[in-house]
């Protein structure tokens, strides 16, 4: 463990590569977390329900979306960084039963340690792989299943293919919903084979994102939400205007033509997603 002289940064190695813990100027008692230099999570210790992160703005509006405001939700997180949509979840929705399966065991613990979260028997946090984690869980055991996994700032290969699909709409309860966070840039060859993919197991689908994005003139952050039933579009298409950076909803036809003609993924042809641009990441410091 080791504090930059001068001021409250925190920077120690992990498995997964090299933490930064760096406070927030504006919001006491607030920190992002880096890995490698790519920001992961934002999390604010005395207001868990304060979501910096735009892509993570959307996440929670979609899990708001799922339910009636405060009804407990089961929901599978896969990948844990700082736990900032945990923390939400259990912040809005108390009483949910909540599993973390976060790989990077050093991780966690430095989280633990640094920015502990609040006390809570539902809220479960264990350090597995993600794919492995699906491969124990029964049958309809989520009412969300949350994708937010990068190696640094990609997401693995086995993550991305049919067959991790297939487990994730195994363990969704009919009406349940995957929520998963594609990092993509121009021309969203990931996120096109990633709608494209998950279609095949769970067909009812949209994207939330900056438009930007979304025509392929930048990299960033997409939200898929894909289950078996339609989505919200509308109630998520205002929550996505509304928000600080709007954002739009691609759906039905639309959505249709974004993925059209894209192969689906298999674990043998299974790539990591794209890399970001050199020098996209930077934090205020």
């Amino acid at each position: 463990m080791g504090r930059r002289r001068g001021d409250d940064r925190v920077v120690v190695p992990v498995d997964t590569g090299r933490a930064e813990l760096v406070p927030d100027p504006d919001r006491p008692r607030s920190w992002t977390l880096l890995l490698d230099g790519a920001p992961q999570s934002h999390v604010d210790l005395d207001d868990p329900a304060h979501l910096e992160f735009e892509y993570v703005r959307r996440l929670g509006a979609a899990i708001d979306l799922l339910a009636p405001a405060g009804a407990p939700l089961r929901v599978l997180h896969l990948g844990g960084g700082a736990l900032t949509l945990p923390r939400y979840v259990q912040s809005t929705r108390p009483g949910s039963a909540q599993r973390v399966s976060e790989v990077d065991g050093a991780l966690v613990d430095l989280v633990r340690r640094e920015l502990p979260w609040a006390a809570d028997p539902r809220l479960k946090v264990r350090v597995a792989d993600a794919r492995a984690t699906l491969a124990v869980t029964r049958d309809g055991a989520y009412d969300v299943v949350v994708a937010d996994v990068f190696a640094g700032a990609r997401t693995p290969a086995h993550l991305t293919s049919l067959e991790y699909a297939a487990e994730v709409a195994r363990v969704l309860a009919p009406s349940g919903w995957y929520l998963a966070n594609l990092a993509d840039g121009p021309p969203l060859r990931h996120a096109r084979a990633q709608v494209a993919t998950v279609r095949q197991v769970l067909p009812h689908a949209c994207l939330v994102g900056d438009a930007a994005v979304l025509r392929g003139r930048r990299y960033g952050n997409l939200v898929l939400v894909a289950g078996r039933v339609p989505p919200p579009v509308p109630e998520l298409t205002r929550r996505a205007a509304g928000d600080w950076f709007p954002g739009r909803v691609v759906a039905g036809a639309e959505l249709d033509r974004f993925a059209g003609g894209v192969p689906v993924v298999h674990d043998a042809d299974a790539v990591d997603s794209t890399p970001p641009p050199p020098g996209i990441f930077s934090v205020r410091r």
